[in-house]
């Protein structure tokens, strides 16, 4: 039996006429009869009991109705699913991001935009080190991530830079730096810092962040090597230890949306500090899900820059 004669049956069902049912179907009453006729054959049951004025169902015809409605109803929704699956509308997402990334105002407005947009795709967050989930992602463990450092191009690795941000240096609130906050220039010479303690980001092994290297590296730019007093694994870590009076940080500057009571956040000037938002997927990526979440992040980063509303 094949899927037309299921539907035919179904129409001869609910119209209770041969005449009716071929008229719903677009052909001949003549033809259609000889049809039923030979299903009823083919499956060895009477499903129709002929009256003067139309059919009925007999018993089996009855029992067969109802399974067959929901075979069709089980088979439609399957055909639908398979065509949001293949608009990109439906399916499931697997997105990780770094802390730093986690804090950006982007990062929500790109996941609440796509949710919104699509709401039957599936989407699982967590966190993690940028080492950490770049190598998932190269696993095939995740399909995309934000991280908000720079990062070098790993193999089979598509990046797409989302948005720039300047990075500031977070102080205890008593540091004598922090106190300069209200003065006509607030912002600071790196070099300023020279002195200081430095709280960096890294794993709980303490090997650094590709940022915290980064920043190093600019350190020494700016005429010294800063002094490393602790290694934490996350950025609220970080702030804590600040406020705690342990060292100073470099932080990207939307990091200030955390109000950590003890800490003030100042401009930094001279070389030209500046952390990325990078958008990472496996180069070649061929889900049409995904293609849709990457250009819904590209369009709201394009929006964010111009200053637009989500």
């Amino acid at each position: 039996m094949e899927l037309r004669h299921v539907r035919i049956l179904i129409a001869v069902a609910e119209e209770g006429h041969i005449t009716r049912a071929a008229e719903r179907l677009g052909t001949q009453q003549p033809p259609l009869s000889r049809q039923v006729k030979a299903i009823e054959r083919e499956i060895g049951v009477q499903l129709f009991r002929r009256k003067p004025r139309g059919v009925e169902l007999t018993d089996a015809g009855r029992a067969f109705l109802d399974d067959a409605r929901a075979m069709l109803t089980h088979l439609d929704h399957a055909f639908d699913t398979a065509r949001r699956t293949a608009r990109g509308e439906q399916g499931r997402i697997s997105v990780r991001y770094t802390s730093t990334a986690a804090l950006h105002p982007l990062v929500p407005r790109v996941l609440r935009g796509f949710r919104q947009a699509f709401p039957q795709v599936s989407l699982t967050m967590s966190e993690g080190l940028p080492q950490d989930i770049i190598e998932a992602l190269q696993r095939e463990q995740v399909d995309v991530v934000f991280i908000g450092v720079p990062v070098a191009k790993p193999e089979g690795v598509a990046i797409d830079r989302l948005h720039e941000e300047p990075m500031f240096v977070a102080l205890p609130r008593g540091h004598a730096l922090a106190r300069n906050e209200n003065s006509g220039d607030p912002a600071l010479l790196l070099k300023a810092l020279a002195h200081e303690a430095f709280i960096f980001y890294g794993d709980a092994h303490g090997m650094l962040t590709m940022q915290s290297n980064a920043v190093i590296a600019t350190c020494q730019a700016a005429g010294f090597s800063p002094l490393i007093t602790h290694i934490v694994p996350d950025q609220i870590s970080r702030l804590n230890l600040v406020a705690a009076e342990l060292g100073v940080a470099i932080v990207p500057a939307s990091l200030q949306r955390m109000n950590v009571d003890g800490v003030v956040y100042r401009r930094l000037k001279g070389p030209q500090l500046k952390v990325p938002l990078n958008l990472v997927s496996r180069r070649g990526e061929t889900s049409e899900v995904l293609g849709q979440f990457l250009k819904m992040a590209k369009r709201t980063a394009r929006d964010f820059d111009r200053g637009k509303t989500p």
